[in-house]
């Protein structure tokens, strides 16, 4: 060392530059560059106790396991639970958590229900992740459909949710009424692939009292493309109150009615093609 420091003499005045250097945001490597130091061991002397600039810091990509381990052990989490709870090794667990205090020792049976519970979860995840990717197979299959499939798609929901006549009222009224966006939207494609212009279209709303009707209005008019102002009297349903409701909450919005003008020629079609779709099926199960 006494070589060292005979050869740097003046060591306080190399000191002050390397610690100004350090403050600027300089690395060591810049340094020991700028000040032609290249002994380390000196290099660390000079700048003891100042610490590395920000930017020269690695980030570790695994701070935020470690933090959320540390929260869990907290909350009085055992290696075994935090391993399933974020698919570490307990061995990192270990050094992360290893200063904080020990969880108090559950009853048996507690511990078996909270891991009975953490299972669960992970059950249902799997599940739901599994239940996602079949939905979104099953939506590419439908994808680039034909006029034909809308058109049959656009009969057999009309026979299943629109008005139909019965043999003793005759009435050849093309309505539609259904709470589902989706089916509204594919249901008004279907009506513009049969050349049924917007200006026969005539919108109503049934919803229940206590719901919020204006706002309802105007989520149906947005959805079709129309001003509320446009729509028929909205029907208000009356509340049962010794019915329990479950279509409540924000998220409530009741029907929409849509009904076509002068639609008697178009209902002969609709119970035209719905009987000529039955036949054929009973054809191909023949």
């Amino acid at each position: 060392m006494t070589e060292i420091t005979s050869k740097y003499a003046d060591f306080e005045g190399l000191r002050e530059r390397a610690v100004a250097l350090r403050r600027e945001g300089l690395s060591r490597r810049q340094i020991r560059d700028r000040l032609h130091v290249d002994n380390n061991d000196l290099l660390n002397r000079l700048l003891e106790g100042e610490p590395p600039p920000e930017w020269t810091k690695r980030p570790n990509a695994k701070d935020d396991l470690r933090a959320r381990a540390r929260e869990l052990r907290v909350q009085g989490l055992t290696y075994d639970q935090i391993q399933v709870e974020l698919g570490c090794s307990k061995s990192s667990i270990s050094l992360w958590v290893r200063d904080l205090p020990k969880p108090e020792r559950r009853d048996p049976s507690e511990q078996a229900k909270l891991a009975a519970r953490k299972r669960w979860e992970h059950e249902l995840a799997v599940r739901d992740e599994e239940r996602q990717r079949v939905k979104e197979a099953a939506r590419q299959q439908m994808a680039n459909m034909s006029e034909r499939e809308l058109m049959m798609a656009g009969v057999a929901l009309y026979w299943a949710e629109g008005t139909k006549d019965k043999p003793y009222d005759r009435r050849e009224s093309v309505t539609f009424v259904n709470s589902d966006p989706g089916v509204i939207q594919l249901y008004l494609a279907w009506l513009r692939l049969l050349d049924v212009v917007p200006e026969r279209l005539q919108y109503r709303v049934m919803i229940h009292m206590t719901a919020d009707v204006e706002g309802a209005e105007q989520y149906w008019a947005d959805l079709v493309g129309v001003d509320a102002s446009s729509f028929q009297s909205t029907t208000i349903k009356k509340h049962n109150p010794r019915t329990v409701r479950k279509n409540v909450g924000e998220n409530y919005r009741g029907c929409l009615v849509v009904r076509v003008r002068q639609g008697a020629d178009l209902y002969r079609r609709i119970e035209g093609w719905w009987s000529g779709m039955v036949v054929e099926a009973e054809r191909l199960n023949a």
